[in-house]
């Protein structure tokens, strides 16, 4: 990461710099002060305490990260939608995890996005911002370093990273455009779903209808808050599952995964705060299943 600096940061030292306008987190200043990490002042090695004039370019390297013991790299067919020397966005197909687990040690983005990082020499490991359930598709915004995933975390809590989704939800919706607003918890009689309940945190789903079907509806879905299974939790509290959601009453006649795809990622660049969008289309089997589902 690189800095040309301006005429009213002149006169900070580069300690100041990084923790004010860099952002840098106290754990990441300590890594880039190790001895793995470098710190250039007009391609000089500088220490921290040095102060920083109009003009000068700094820049840092930050020391390689360990890869965690389930980690490794495997090359898989990832379809990059956007990359830049400090963010990946992925468009994530069906049926592949974001994250390897003892149930699935290989086949997950992270492995791939691994490799792809040893190809292009990214000495990092893998941050994931923005995940997606195994069977949801689309979307995932992936930060290349530790400070970019610590800034880009922080976008997170100022709600600044936003994702729309299209789902395709049984029966139709009355409204053309409205707001779920209703508590989700965990289901007691399960380890993995979730239901809405008094005692459960407050969620917000904002959607729009975007193309009715025969018994179906396509809607576009965009999150005020971000917990876990909230779309296909929601639909389904106000009796409009997600085709082939079976967890949350959905059937699967159509399509043999939930009906769930984030199609466009809004953000601001963790080095440049340059508003960033990127958008993808409806993935094959969805289109597939409204073409069926429109016939029918």
């Amino acid at each position: 990461m690189k800095w040309t600096i301006k005429n009213e940061q002149a006169g900070m030292l580069i300690r100041d710099f990084l923790q004010q306008v860099g952002g840098f987190s106290r754990r990441i200043l300590i890594a880039a002060k190790s001895d793995k990490g470098n710190i250039l002042l007009n391609e000089v090695r500088e220490t921290v305490r040095a102060q920083l004039k109009a003009g000068d370019i700094l820049e840092v390297q930050l020391p390689p990260e360990p890869v965690s013991k389930w980690l490794f790299p495997e090359q898989l067919d990832l379809t990059i939608e956007y990359e830049d020397e400090a963010v990946l966005v992925i468009n994530k197909p069906p049926g592949m995890p974001t994250l390897p687990s003892p149930k699935y040690k290989s086949g997950t983005v992270a492995n791939g996005v691994l490799a792809h990082y040893e190809k292009i020499g990214n000495p990092h490991t893998i941050h994931i911002v923005t995940r997606l359930d195994k069977d949801t598709s689309g979307l995932l915004l992936i930060a290349k370093d530790r400070l970019s995933h610590s800034l880009l975390a922080k976008s997170q809590q100022r709600f600044t990273i936003n994702r729309k989704y299209m789902t395709i939800v049984e029966g139709h919706m009355d409204r053309k455009e409205g707001k779920i607003d209703a508590p989700i918890g965990r289901n007691p009689a399960s380890i993995v779903e979730r239901m809405v309940t008094d005692t459960g945190k407050r969620a917000v789903t904002h959607y729009k209808v975007k193309k009715r079907l025969a018994e179906h509806t396509l809607v576009e879905v965009e999150l005020e808050t971000g917990r876990t299974h909230q779309i296909r939790v929601h639909f389904s509290y106000i009796n409009h599952p997600l085709l082939g959601d079976d967890l949350y009453g959905g059937k699967k006649d159509s399509l043999n995964r939930q009906a769930l795809h984030c199609h466009e990622i809004r953000f601001l660049h963790p080095f440049t705060g340059k508003a960033l969008t990127v958008v993808t289309d409806l993935p094959e089997d969805m289109v597939k299943a409204m073409n069926q589902l429109s016939s029918d």
